[in-house]
Formats: structure tokens, C-alpha cells, sequence
């Protein structure tokens, strides 16, 4: 490991043959950049280090990491502290040495897919007395910035490389950094073997084929790895039980919150329990996608605190999480405020926090609790809280405990998106609706009225044991930019695969025979259409395999060869 961090800086690896990739194109697949950040007595927290050296963050950005790298001086321990946060980018779309054509997205998960408009955070931040500095302590954060939301892959790389770099700094920081320029690019539904500081990290990517709620496959192809490796079980999964173990008893009711895109204050002791906590929440949707902005810690330094504190507007749809007792005052007006104290694991179930009404945030020692008028639309599932009680007596493991969470979880967003998705697909056009020579049939729109007379025979209940006011949670959620999320996306995917039986049809049509009565005007009008689909065929990827795509191909090259030179010509030059 020494020899390894006493390897050779390097700060632009020299241009290489085409066969090898642009330097740090594989390092930018993971992450886009490594930050340190210091303490300064004079700027306080001040922008040590950004590698490599020729990425460029705006000032904006520089600023926010920084004060976001640094816990809150309420919440600043002794020791080494883990946490995460998320971060509007600024200054508009940025040059990377990643060449991303959209193939990871269109792969992983809804949940999973690389972030256009944000960065993520990854930090270890230490803070030990130290004599030899002016403060008499050595205050330092380092910060992996990338766009995925990878938060235990992230995590347990920083539990590698920042001791090791806290103790021989920079040259260390470059030979992990050229170390992960060597990685493989995540792919989804891939086992990975990641080398680091003579450690391999194996790790699977979820693919969006990937069953819900199967549990990652166990890995076989170790290769005669020596050492073994360290087999992460997930990427991003995040121990639920431990997270959620205050509110347990009231999981319903955040399940429903964050289902409707509801504005949420996560109020911590530490932004490790912060950003724990709002993670876990957008999490419990899964496999829906939380389509809301989240940020996991968040501090009155933010270039978003005025957008976020004022009282003029209403709060956005947004769940925030923070340590700065400040907020208290500055977020009174926002509707549901979660309070949490430190998590501890131990043989019982943790105390629970009550629901209490807003009007007793007041003070600066406010107790834990969910401050909130809302009322749910759906019962408690006690059944849930006595199988959690059970596992907790008879000691099984937080890990079981937690995929039981999950299970629960993951049956009731399917409970609830499954009539919707049964009613989308039915204003899908019929098969033989499509026709070769015609523009292929519109999507019926989404009545809202008709999708609630489906449920009566098709609804929840189907699929769920809880009772409650299912109809009134839709109505609800129509108006969230969940379903506005969901409801794009959806179409989006139906408006491409139309596209593909389109172009199905007309590989299988007599092109010949359709030819025969047709003049030059139409022939050429329809070169110039199949022509178009073709490249909106390619650059959208569309459902369609290569053999249809070189059929139509063929085609255009069929009909050219039918017109007069003059016109092919001018056709072959367009």
C-alpha cells in the first residue's frame, strides 16, 4: 500500500493511441471529480485540492461543496464522520471526458440513472486535535463528486482512500485516481471487479430487467481473486431498519407523503443521521421513481436558503435534511417536519417519535417528532410492526430485517401502480391499427375519471390487505410530480415502441406492389419519411432490432433504384 501511494503523480496522462480511451474517460464513467477541503482561519472552509486538475467547477459550485463538506458547528464531533449531499450544478451543461451516448441511462434503473442537472457529494470529513495547527485541530474533508447515486459503493471507497490519504496526501489521492481511470465502466447488470489500494471492491450494477426486490445474485466468478475481494450486496441500498427504526410505526404515513411529492424537513443531530434519513425516504418508492428535488444536507450557506425559507410562495416539493437548529425558525411554515435524534441500534424497539401538531415547533430544544397535520388516507399496517417486533426478539440480523422493510415497501408501491399501469397500456392503439402507408395511430389520452372506474374490479385491494381511501390517495397523486414523472415517461416509452411496429409493418409490406400506381412526387416523399424514421430510429434507440433497421434500408435503396437517374442523384446527395 505504501509503494502504491509513493507512485509517480502524473497530471495529464499523454494523449494515447486511438485504441485506448481519452485520459480520465474511464475515471469521469464514475466520477467527475475528487475535491479536499481544508479549514483556513482566514476563509474557513477553503477549496484545498480538485483533481484532475482540469476540471473546472464554477465559483458557485466551489462554495457550496465547501460548506457542505463541513458538518454544522452543532453537530461537529471528534473523530471521522461519513455523510452525503446533493447539489444543484450551475452554469449550464459541462464538458466531460466521459463520452455518455445514453446507453447507461436507458439500462439502469429509474432510480439509478446518472444525474444531468446535479452532483452528488461523497464525504469523510476528520476532525482530531492537532498542536501543530494554529486552531489546535486538523479539520479536513475528502469529497467524491460524481453523478451517480451510488451512496454505499461511494462510502465504502472513502472508508479505503481517505485515512491513507489524511496520512500521506496528494501523491496518495493521484494513485487511487489513476487506479480508478483503469476501472471498467459501470454497466448494468454487470459484476464489476474494481482494484483500489490492493483491494478489489466487487459490486454488481442493477439493469432495469433486473425482477423487483430480487436480491443482488451471489458471486461466483472470484477468479481466483487474491485477496478476496470485498463483495459489496449493493451499490445503493442503505440499511433501512437502522434508518427508519424511530419511525417505524408511522412508515405509512411516510410512504404517502413522499408518494405525493410532499415538502419534508428531515431535522438531524449529524449530517451522517441527515442524510441517512432522506436517502432512505426516496428510496421506500422504489420501483417508482421520486421525481422531487431532495438534498440529504443542506445549510443556511446554500445558494437555494432564500428560495427555500421564504414565505411568500409555498414550499417546493422537496425533502431537505438539516442540523442547524436555526431552521427551525426559518422552516416553521413548512408543512411536515420530521425531528430525529441520533440512531442507535440496540436489543429493543427504539423508542418512536409521536405526530405532534406543528404549532408546538417552537423552541430550539423541540423533542423528536413528525410535526404535522396531514391524515393519512390509508390504515396502519400493524401486521408489519409485529413482524419487525418479532425480528428484534428474536435477534435477526438488521440486514433481514431491513429486506423485510423493503419487501413491504416495494408490495405497496406495486399495489398502487400496478392499476395505473393496467390502464395506461390499454390507451396503447391496437396492432392492427397499424398500418404500413399511414401515420401510425395517436395514444389515447389519460382520463382520470375512466382510470377511477377501473378500480372498483382492478384496484389495489386486488394486491393489498390495507384498507383506507385509495380513491382520495389517486386524486392526490394526479396533482404530484410523481405521477407527472411517471406518467411522462410511460408515454414516452409507448410513443417509441408505436414507432418500432411502424417500422415493422413496412418491412413486412410489398413495397413493390404499393410503388405501382404511385407518382414520382409520392415515391420521393416517402424516401425522405422512411429515411427520417430511420435516423430518429437510431438516435432514439428504439425498441427495433438491426435486422428491421437494414430492411428499411434496403428499401430506400429499392425505391431510389426506381426513379430516374436525374432523381436518384439528387436523392443519393441528400
Amino acid at each position: 500500500m505504501d509503494a502504491l501511494c509513493r507512485a509517480e503523480p502524473r497530471s495529464r496522462r499523454p494523449a494515447a493511441a486511438s485504441a485506448s480511451p481519452l485520459p480520465w474517460a474511464r475515471f469521469s464513467a464514475w466520477l467527475d471529480c475528487v475535491c479536499v477541503v481544508t479549514f483556513d482561519l482566514e476563509l474557513g472552509q477553503a477549496m484545498e485540492l480538485v483533481y484532475p486538475y482540469d476540471f473546472r467547477l464554477t465559483e458557485k459550485e466551489k462554495t457550496s461543496i465547501c460548506y457542505l463538506s463541513f458538518p454544522d458547528s452543532y453537530s461537529g464531533g471528534l473523530g471521522d464522520t461519513q455523510f452525503s449531499f446533493r447539489l444543484r450544478q450551475s452554469g449550464g451543461q459541462r464538458t466531460t471526458h466521459y463520452e455518455d451516448d445514453g446507453e447507461y441511462n436507458r439500462e439502469a434503473p429509474l432510480m439509478l440513472q446518472r444525474e444531468s442537472a446535479h452532483y452528488f457529494g461523497y464525504v469523510y470529513f476528520r476532525q482530531v486535535k492537532d498542536s501543530s495547527m494554529k486552531r489546535g485541530y486538523f479539520q479536513k474533508s475528502l469529497v467524491l463528486v460524481s453523478r451517480l447515486p451510488y451512496v454505499n459503493l461511494f462510502q465504502s471507497l472513502l472508508q479505503l482512500i481517505a485515512p491513507e490519504y489524511f496520512d500521506k496526501l496528494e501523491p496518495c489521492l493521484e494513485a487511487v485516481c489513476n487506479e480508478i481511470d483503469q476501472w471498467p465502466p459501470p454497466v448494468p447488470g454487470q459484476t464489476l471487479n474494481l482494484p483500489v489500494m490492493g483491494v478489489v471492491i466487487q459490486v454488481r450494477i442493477p439493469s432495469r430487467v433486473d425482477k423487483p426486490g430480487s436480491s443482488p445474485v451471489k458471486q461466483f466468478n472470484q477468479e481466483n481473486l487474491l485477496p478476496a475481494p470485498l463483495v459489496l450486496p449493493s451499490i445503493h441500498e442503505l440499511d433501512l431498519f437502522r434508518c427508519f427504526q424511530p419511525v417505524l410505526i408511522h412508515i405509512q404515513m411516510l410512504w404517502e407523503l413522499m408518494l405525493l411529492g410532499e415538502p419534508i424537513v428531515v431535522m438531524a443531530p449529524s449530517p451522517t443521521v441527515s442524510s441517512e434519513m432522506v436517502l432512505a425516504l426516496t428510496s421506500c418508492l422504489a420501483p417508482l421513481r421520486y421525481c422531487c428535488d431532495y438534498r440529504p444536507y443542506f445549510t443556511i450557506h446554500d445558494s437555494e436558503f432564500k428560495e427555500y425559507t421564504t414565505r411568500t410562495q409555498a414550499p417546493p416539493n422537496i425533502v431537505v435534511g438539516v442540523t442547524n437548529p436555526f431552521f427551525i425558525k426559518t422552516l416553521q411554515h413548512w408543512p411536515h417536519i420530521l425531528r430525529v435524534g441520533e440512531l442507535r441500534m440496540s436489543g429493543d424497539l427504539p423508542k418512536q417519535v409521536k405526530v405532534k401538531k406543528l404549532a408546538k415547533l417552537k423552541t430550539l430544544d423541540t423533542k423528536p417528532g413528525i410535526y404535522t397535520s396531514y391524515k393519512t388516507f390509508l390504515h396502519k399496517d400493524k401486521t408489519l410492526i409485529k413482524r419487525l417486533l418479532k425480528g428484534i426478539q428474536r435477534k435477526r440480523p438488521s440486514e433481514v430485517q431491513s429486506a423485510l422493510l423493503r419487501r413491504h415497501l416495494l408490495e405497496l408501491t406495486q399495489s398502487f401502480i400496478i392499476p395505473l399501469e393496467h390502464y395506461i397500456a390499454s390507451l396503447m392503439p391496437l396492432q392492427r391499427a397499424i398500418t404500413p402507408w399511414k401515420n401510425p395511430p395517436q395514444i389515447r389520452p389519460f382520463r382520470q375519471e375512466d382510470f377511477m372506474k377501473t378500480l372498483e374490479h382492478a384496484g389495489p385491494q386486488l394486491t393489498c390487505v390495507l384498507k383506507g381511501d385509495w380513491l382520495g390517495l389517486y386524486r392526490r397523486f394526479f396533482k404530484s410530480p410523481n405521477f407527472d414523472g411517471w406518467y411522462r415517461q410511460r408515454h414516452k416509452e409507448m410513443t417509441q415502441k408505436l414507432e418500432a411496429l411502424h417500422l415493422e409493418a413496412i418491412c413486412e409490406a410489398n413495397i413493390v406492389a404499393w410503388m405501382k400506381d404511385k407518382s414520382e412526387v409520392e415515391i420521393v416523399d416517402l424516401v425522405l419519411k422512411l429515411r427520417e424514421k430511420l435516423v430518429r430510429a437510431r438516435c432514439q434507440h428504439l425498441p427495433v432490432k438491426e435486422e428491421t433497421l437494414q430492411r428499411v434500408g434496403l428499401y430506400i435503396e429499392t425505391i431510389i433504384g426506381s426513379l430516374p437517374e436525374d432523381l436518384q442523384t439528387v436523392l443519393h446527395h441528400h
